[in-house]
């Protein structure tokens, strides 16, 4: 079983991993900065505005992305032969994987375990204690991949990933639907009538809230599901549940008391695949693009925006907003009469980069986009979860 990763131990597999280079190695060190490295990826220079977004007569954009990237980080490797490259679209498939160290968020059993599986076969799948370990142990060299979970069916957006996505330069090179079965966990011996309270992950108790309410069990959050089962067999609780996967319950030795406790049978929830680099974008079969971008505040801006994707008959299949941190607030005349919140919005749709129609829909939103960027174009998962 792999160990697993926290953000205080990245530092140390980082100085482990530059420590087993030779001096010959050492004197071919390249460290490469993340935004150099974004526009050595880009498919062609015809691509490259568009991705990166902003212009020359808007330097606000350029100011927004700068304020929302929290720092730069540095990857250190060992031959300039080594530097990564565009993925082929194939590479990304869920039919490959041989091997691959693929970062998950939480403990052994966990949903997201099962989904990193299911996008890479054969992988070695590689548990981190939080959202921001697994996107820092892709970035630092540490696992090839990160599958984690961005929507699901019945609990709605991981808002989390959402802001992480924005903060870090890792691109999505495919997604991968898992459906969720929950199942109530409890010790042998315990019976359900018995139980005072129950522990999961707060979208896991959210999506089995008639049940739970039902049984008039407490509820508390905890950081994953399989790290509830893991605690409730650890201190041999007998007043206490969890609600997690039926492989938890195998792992940890807990007994199902039931199955199938999610409100809907239709639970699925939606993964990212995220690697350093970006793949080729291809028109051989349906591509989905995520994006983010912002606008300057005004009456129907955000119409115009979503606009120009309607002219051009390309669907969008998510859209979400979310808060600019840096800069919450923004006036909305010179005498600072009026403030407004400022917002980044988060689009899906169902278009290929490749496509000359996607690519002039984004350059029609950069004419009035304060900031834009492109997260990942990539092939979309139509199998069954």
């Amino acid at each position: 079983m792999a160990a697993s990763i926290s953000r205080s131990s990245i530092a140390t597999y980082s100085q482990y991993i530059c420590s087993r280079s030779s001096p010959s190695d050492r004197r071919a060190n390249l460290t490469i900065d993340s935004h150099c490295c974004w526009k050595r990826l880009c498919c062609s220079s015809r691509c490259q505005s568009v991705f990166h977004g902003g212009s020359d007569k808007n330097s606000r954009g350029v100011e927004t992305q700068s304020a929302m990237e929290d720092s730069h980080f540095e990857v250190v490797i060992k031959d300039p032969s080594t530097l990564p490259r565009p993925l082929s679209s194939t590479k990304s498939s869920v039919s490959t994987g041989s091997r691959l160290r693929v970062a998950y968020q939480g403990v052994s059993g966990a949903y997201s375990e099962s989904a990193a599986e299911k996008a890479y076969p054969n992988c070695e799948a590689v548990p981190c204690e939080q959202f921001d370990a697994a996107f820092e142990a892709v970035e630092r060299w540490i696992v090839d991949r990160a599958v984690l979970p961005i929507e699901n069916s019945l609990g709605g957006s991981i808002h989390r990933n959402y802001d992480l996505l924005l903060r870090h330069r890792l691109h999505i090179v495919g997604e991968v639907k898992f459906a969720v079965r929950h199942c109530l966990l409890a010790n042998h011996g315990v019976k359900i009538e018995e139980l005072k309270r129950v522990l999961s992950h707060p979208q896991a108790l959210a999506q089995c809230e008639n049940t739970l309410t039902g049984l008039g069990l407490v509820r508390e959050a905890v950081d994953d599901t399989a790290g509830a089962a893991k605690h409730v067999a650890f201190h041999n609780l007998k007043d206490a549940g969890a609600v997690a996967s039926s492989l938890a319950a195998s792992i940890y030795g807990l007994n199902i008391l039931a199955e199938d406790i999610q409100d809907d049978s239709d639970n699925v929830t939606r993964f990212l695949m995220l690697a350093r680099e970006p793949i080729i974008p291809g028109t051989d079969r349906p591509f989905k693009t995520s994006i983010v971008f912002s606008l300057e505040e005004g009456p129907g801006i955000l119409f115009k925006a979503l606009a120009v994707f309607a002219l051009r008959q390309i669907n969008l299949t998510k859209i979400e907003s979310r808060p600019l941190r840096n800069q919450p607030l923004r006036a909305s005349d010179d005498n600072g009469s009026s403030k407004y919140f400022d917002y980044l919005f988060y689009v899906d749709f169902e278009a290929s980069m490749a496509d000359q129609n996607a690519q002039n829909a984004l350059r029609h939103l950069k004419e009035f986009a304060t900031f834009l960027r492109v997260l990942g174009s990539y092939p979309m998962d139509n199998s069954m979860p």
